[in-house]
Formats: structure tokens, sequence, C-alpha cells
């Protein structure tokens, strides 16, 4: 069976901003790498060799960053989705890329441990109309939800009030061509989106087969800051040491720790897992785990933990460590000297500071 690949990735990232003001909320970074591209991997590792991406209003910075999908052997169509409409709205659009092939829709901000290639070839084997990926969650209300007769679904709900299982919606799904059967009779629900459970729900109610495959290993949805933190952990979790950038005989670095080119470590602890990007300065600094930290960045005179940092940023002679934290791009942290002392802040939209 030829599967096509579908990745959504037109989503504005509201509960990202104001990181999310000046990029696309799928190229936030896990462990130096967006987040779509796992998820491009995992489609590519399961032998997809056709992906169209559903893009909107940061279409070209997406494009510029996936390119025509050569470095992964694959390749990629770009398609417009103008407004955000819905899940079911996106598949509608993509419907000429489609054509009558089966395919996997994998949310563009959504993370995997094991990948999605069981997924698919339970797919291939038994061959049913619509095949979703499920995960126990402990707050369904907040999630699609399904509810399971002998592994068959027989009833879908968006954000119940009161849930009739724990089993929720992980944004991965399989269809093959009679979803397009929902296209002429959705409307769209009270939030005016057109709702994939809707759609999946059409063809359980005209009698198609609709499988779940539930998740193995962890499942993170990568819209909010914690989410983004612990999606950062756990990949850290896997990480290989390797070292190539330089690191001084007064520093030390402990377990898991990825040092890219042109870094320099100088009188220094950095202890892993944690990833520092090429040409990265670590001085007279504490980089403790779960740290990920970009390139061009420097951190002096400073601690930092559990945190993700981006290109080109400085965190200067700080009194108190940077935990649990995520830090734009080119962004300056530093205390000073400055008389008369205060705090002097330029602060983006939506943004969160807390001060001891």
């Amino acid at each position: 069976m030829d599967l096509k690949g579908l990745i959504l990735s037109g989503g504005k990232g509201t509960r990202l901003r104001p990181l999310t003001h000046t990029r696309a909320k799928q190229l936030m970074p896990v462990a130096n790498k967006p987040i779509l591209f796992y998820g491009i991997e995992s489609l590519a590792s399961a032998g997809i060799k056709q992906i169209g991406i559903i893009v909107g209003e940061t279409k070209n910075e997406v494009m510029e960053a996936v390119g025509d999908g050569s470095r992964w052997s694959l390749k990629i169509t770009y398609i417009d989705q103008p407004e955000p409409l819905g899940l079911a709205h996106a598949v509608f659009t993509a419907k000429n890329f489609l054509g009558k092939s089966p395919f996997v829709m994998y949310l563009g901000d959504n993370l995997l441990k094991n990948g999605i290639t069981s997924l698919i070839d339970g797919f291939r084997k038994s061959k049913p109309t619509s095949q979703i990926l499920l995960a126990s969650v402990p707050n369904p209300e907040q999630f699609g939800v399904a509810e399971l007769k002998n592994k068959r679904v027989i009833r879908l709900e968006e954000k119940p009030k009161k849930p009739r299982s724990n089993w929720a919606l992980v944004g991965v799904y399989m269809f093959d061509s009679h979803i397009f059967e929902a296209e002429k009779i959705l409307k769209p629900s009270k939030r005016g989106e057109l709702e994939i459970t809707d759609a999946i729900q059409f063809l359980i109610d005209k009698g198609y087969r609709v499988e779940a495959h539930t998740v193995d290993g962890w499942w993170k949805d990568t819209g909010k800051l914690e989410d983004m933190l612990e999606a950062n952990r756990l990949i850290l979790e896997t990480l290989q040491r390797k070292i190539e950038g330089e690191v001084d005989q007064d520093s030390r670095i402990d377990g898991r720790v990825g040092i890219g080119k042109g870094a320099k470590i100088i009188n220094s602890v950095v202890r892993g897992p944690a990833i520092i990007g090429e040409n990265t300065i670590i001085d007279n600094a504490f980089v403790g785990p779960f740290t990920s930290i970009q390139e061009n960045c420097e951190i002096r005179h400073s601690e930092i933990e559990h945190s993700i940092v981006l290109f080109g940023s400085q965190i200067l002679n700080l009194r108190r460590r940077v935990e649990d934290s995520l830090i734009g791009t080119n962004v300056r942290i530093a205390r000073t000297d400055l008389v008369p002392q205060a705090y002097r802040l330029l602060v983006g939209d939506n943004s969160k500071i807390d001060i001891y």
C-alpha cells in the first residue's frame, strides 16, 4: 500500500507567544532540532516518500527551513491553508495532493518517542477506513476522546465535559479516501472549526471500520511552555555524548553532553543530559541537566538548567540560577552595576517574567 503523508504546520501557536509572534511554532527547537523535523523523520522512517505540508502565514519560514525534502530522501509539497479552520478543513484543503491515496496525517507540533512505523504497518495490514492513535491521559476532558469496543472506535467527542473514557486522540491519524465524503456534510463546531473528530464520527456512523492503535512510549503535544521543556527533557535523555568543541582543563563535562563545533567551554561545568550548539561560549558558568542552548550564544558568570535558549542569546553575570525557562532569539539577560539600580526591561507581548 503506497501511502502519502500530510503534516499540519499552519497553526499560529498562541500558547507560545511572544516567541511565536516571530516564528512558526513547529520550528521551535527541541534538543536543538525543530519540532517539525521529528515528524518528517518519523514519516520517512516509515517508508513514506511524498509529504504534503499544510502551511499558513508562516509559509515562507517553513519552506526555507524544510526545503524540498531531499535531505530526508523524499518529496515535499506545500499546501496553502489561508486560515486555520480546523484539522478536517486542512484535510479537505489537501484533497488534490492526496488524490485516492491512503495517507497519514501528523500534527507538526507533536512528538512521539517511538515514531509511527508500527502504526503504519498496522494500517497497511488491516486496511481499515481509518486508524487513530490513542494515549491514556489523566485529563481527557482537554482532548478529543475515543470510546472503544473490541479495538473498534464506536464514538468520538471533542473535549467532552464528561469523558466516556480516558483514551485521548494523539496527533496522528490515518485515512483512506472515504474521509472526503465527510466534506459535504460537516458543519463548523462551536469554535468555528471543522473538527477531525466529527469527520471520523461520520465514518463510524456510515458503518466504515475505524480502528484504534495505542501509543507505544511517551507522546507530547508541544503547544505550551511546560510541554516544550518536558519534550526537551525526554529527547535529551536519549542523547549520546559527543564533544566537538573546545573544553579547557579547568572545565568539567559530566554525563551525556553534546558540544558543537566551534563551541568553547571555559572554567565551567556542563552536567548532562545537555546540548550546546556550535560557536556558543560557556564561560565561568554552570549548565545543568535538561538544557538546550543553540548556536552563537554566550553564558557567562551565570547558571542555567532545565531550559531552552535560542540562537544568539546572552545570559551574563546573573546572581541567581535560570531554570524552567524558554529564552528566544538574540535575547540579552544581564546584571549591570548602573546607578540607580533598577529593572530595565524590553519585553514583548504576552511575555511572563518572574522576579525574586
